[in-house]
């Protein structure tokens, strides 16, 4: 549905050839999955059939893959969710983007459909409409929640309801409303239910805004409006179950598709780039961060030149040079990543258990990213679950954790993904995976007591998690001593940090905090800060904060480090400077957790860390890097001293571009003293330097400007010229620009340029009245 360019030509011979096949059309007992051999006795419209759904299947070889609905069952499923008695519900967009396709719509609306195996063989027989609407036009996400489900499709997010519990909608309300991206894939995507007993969501960089029911801005953790004035592109979301109190958690990414949420309350993702760029990620995100789409100064896409800039484009995508920029986890190539959770059962082996499982629709592959602490952040490679090597039609959309920990796949089945097209309307499936010799059997679920409602808490399936989460809320003192119980004793970290959120929101919830952070395991102690921070105010944990700021563990300082963020207090300052004098000068993570630490009060952390440091004998080992991340005026001095060094113009061009972020006027009347005396014969440096001098700073100084003049006279490169023109506004390049569009040297650009500059248009206009028809030609 993203990234991969559809090449419709080649497959709409396939569209037509479907028959009304029944709902279990396809061979119950086929397992196994054919080699290319057999796969090329079949015809192009026999490889489509539903009883060769998996013959172009490569996969794991610990695993097996079964059928558990096809066409006409479903069709074009988007999103999936499975409810605690194994059911799968599913969004269906036959109506997708029928202006862009010229595709059929129907008028009666998508489906959310239910599919249930009801006698115990694999496969669903039984099908039900819950919901059915014209207002339904190619939803995105859905998360099933007891009697309420939540529905996303921009410019809405919908919980509807079932009192009844007949597999019928009752009535609809609206969480958010006015969210950009209608009938777009960049738009309003999933919400999943956190270990906090938070709701989790985001949308790509067509949402732009929320607004609440009411159709009034939606405001941050800050009291902010959630828009474009403070965010760019693609956000993540908190907020409570009714929707109040929502946080925006990141922003500048791309098409973030869906957030999973660990049971430690850290959020992973996935972040499409523009296509073909071989830029798609995998993301750790550490909350409110920036993670660099768009150009944090002036908005400009990644495409733009800049000082530093990245020379592989799938980082220079993502801006992962400049200051402020959280990195990624994982960079996996091109791609249409789509659905993506965090596998916390025991069903799958090993190498999959506690890892991310995630779809990419355009290279047709389910797979999982194992991953690896690497100092303050973490590592991570692919691993693939299974891949359609020889049916290039397998679009893996969604996926998600079955009660019994087997894995459940939406195919949107398709010939290609790309450009909001749709080669195919009608056909759609959906596969179980799980280890051989493993049915699929969902027990009953018994919440009747504290001991199985723990029990339903550790299942991987998420609304039964849920499910058990409000029960064990609701029992309130009734289920303390089996939280207790789990979060001392229990053998599986995972099933300790879920009984640890229920615990820390409870009446006693610092007593837990304080034993969380004084725990052995780190995971636990990160969940710990990450509880404290948002429960507590600093006053109350500053003691336990003045503890892990010593904390051996690179992560657990990374996630106190973003604790402290807007937090203007001199305990914060404190905490901040430690973490500071402890960083290494390596680690990019916690380097960016420090600067999100220091957001908004740069000059409180700055000022109690040079003083600090007053009496050390040498700088400290981070020191330049810190210098380099910092957004105050304070860090100019030391930049000033990195810049002036000897040394290779290279090794400067970071802190070069780092003076863009720094706020102030002075960062000009440093570059303008520079281009005058430390680099006065040195072109090169002059001309890095002037890049960063604003225009009116440029125009007032005819010393700076005649230097430019004089160094652009000199350059070959026409691009690196046009762009100094159009930047400074330079009028005295308008004969030398005239002079490309007649030579036929970047004319289109440089076409563009002269219009805009102050006589150019006359100079085109004088030239074409001279009746010199090559020129005329050119123009």
């Amino acid at each position: 549905m993203k990234i991969i360019t559809f090449r419709r030509g080649i497959v709409l011979v396939c569209i037509g050839l479907i028959t009304s096949f029944g709902f279990s059309s396809f061979n119950k007992n086929q397992k196994t999955i054919w080699g290319q051999n057999l796969l090329d006795s079949l015809t192009e419209s026999q490889k489509r059939e539903t009883q060769n759904s998996l013959k172009g299947l490569k996969l794991h070889p610990d695993l097996e893959i079964t059928t558990f609905a096809t066409e006409p069952m479903l069709q074009n499923p988007t999103n999936i969710d499975i409810d605690s008695k194994g059911r799968i519900w599913v969004l269906e967009a036959y109506n997708y983007r029928p202006t862009n396709t010229g595709n059929p719509s129907n008028p009666a609306g998508d489906k959310i459909l239910i599919l249930e195996d009801t006698n115990g063989d694999g496969v669903a027989d039984s099908r039900k409409i819950f919901y059915q609407s014209p207002d339904l036009n190619a939803p995105l996400g859905i998360a099933v929640l007891d009697s309420m489900v939540i529905v996303a499709q921009s410019p809405y997010m919908w919980k509807m309801f079932d009192d009844n519990h007949d597999g019928k909608a009752d009535r609809k309300e609206i969480l958010f409303q006015g969210i950009g991206g209608e009938q777009h894939d960049h738009g309003a995507h999933a919400f999943v239910f956190g270990p906090d007993g938070k709701l989790y969501f985001n949308f790509g960089n067509e949402g732009k805004q929320l607004l609440d029911a009411k159709g009034k801005p939606v405001l941050d953790q800050d009291g902010d409006i959630i828009g474009p004035n403070k965010y760019k592109q693609g956000m993540v979301f908190r907020c409570n179950l009714d929707g109040s109190k929502v946080e925006c958690l990141g922003h500048n990414f791309r098409n973030n598709y869906e957030v999973a949420v660990d049971s430690y309350g850290a959020l992973w993702q996935s972040d499409n780039d523009d296509d073909g760029n071989k830029g798609v990620r995998i993301n750790h995100v550490l909350p409110y961060g920036n993670y660099g789409y768009k150009d944090e100064i002036t908005n400009d896409g990644w495409q733009v030149n800049r000082t530093n800039i990245e020379p592989e484009i799938p980082k220079r995508h993502w801006h992962l040079n400049d200051p402020g920029v959280v990195p990624n986890l994982l960079q996996t190539g091109s791609g249409s990543p789509t659905g993506i959770l965090v596998y916390e059962g025991n069903l799958l082996p090993a190498a999959f258990q506690n890892q991310i499982i995630h779809c990419d629709a355009g290279p047709n592959v389910l797979r999982s990213y194992p991953v690896k602490n690497n100092g303050a952040g973490y590592s991570a490679e692919i691993l693939n679950v299974v891949q359609g090597v020889n049916d290039q039609w397998f679009r893996p959309a969604d996926v998600c954790v079955a009660p019994d920990g087997s894995i459940f796949v939406a195919d949107w089945y398709d010939p290609g993904v790309g450009g909001h097209q749709a080669g195919d309307q009608t056909r759609g499936r959906i596969y179980r995976i799980a280890p051989k010799n493993h049915p699929y059997k969902v027990a009953k679920l018994d919440l009747s007591t504290p001991e199985l409602a723990l029990s339903g808490l550790e299942n991987p399936n998420l609304e039964t998690r849920y499910l058990a989460y409000r029960k064990l809320q609701k029992l309130g003192a009734g289920a303390t001593k089996v939280l207790e119980n789990s979060f001392a004793t229990n053998s599986n970290p995972r099933f300790r940090a879920r009984a640890f959120w229920l615990l820390a929101n409870g009446p006693q919830g610092f007593n837990y905090i304080q034993k969380a952070a004084e725990d052995a395991n780190p995971d636990i102690r990160m969940t710990a800060i990450r509880a404290m921070s948002r429960l507590f105010p600093i006053g109350q944990w500053k003691k336990l904060g003045d503890k892990l700021v010593d904390d051996s563990d690179p992560q657990v300082r990374r996630e106190l480090a973003i604790a402290l963020r807007h937090n203007s207090s001199p305990n914060a300052d404190k905490m901040w400077t430690k973490l500071a004098l402890l960083y290494n000068g390596q680690d990019r993570w916690a380097l960016e957790a420090l600067g999100i630490g220091a957001d908004g009060v740069w000059e409180n952390r700055l000022d109690h860390y040079l003083e600090s440091i007053k009496t050390l004998s040498a700088k400290p080992t981070g020191f330049n890097d810190l210098m380099w991340r910092a957004r105050s005026e304070k860090a100019l001095p030391y930049m000033a001293e990195l810049i002036k060094a000897d040394g290779n113009l290279d090794q400067k061009l970071a802190y070069f571009r780092a003076l863009d972020f720094i706020p102030g006027e002075n960062k000009h009347t440093l570059l303008v003293d520079l281009i005058s005396n430390r680099f006065k014969n040195d072109p090169a440096s002059q001309l890095v330097a002037l890049r960063h001098v604003k225009l009116a700073v440029l125009q007032s100084n005819p010393a700076a400007k005649k230097t430019l003049l004089a160094l652009m006279a000199k350059t070959s490169n026409e691009l690196d010229f046009l762009e100094l023109v159009e930047k400074y506004e330079l009028t005295e390049a308008n004969p030398k620009l005239l002079k490309m569009i007649l030579e036929d040297k970047q004319t289109r650009k440089a076409g563009q340029i002269i219009y805009k500059l102050q006589g150019g248009s006359e100079l085109i206009d004088k030239t074409f009245r001279t009746g010199n028809e090559t020129a005329q030609r050119a123009i």
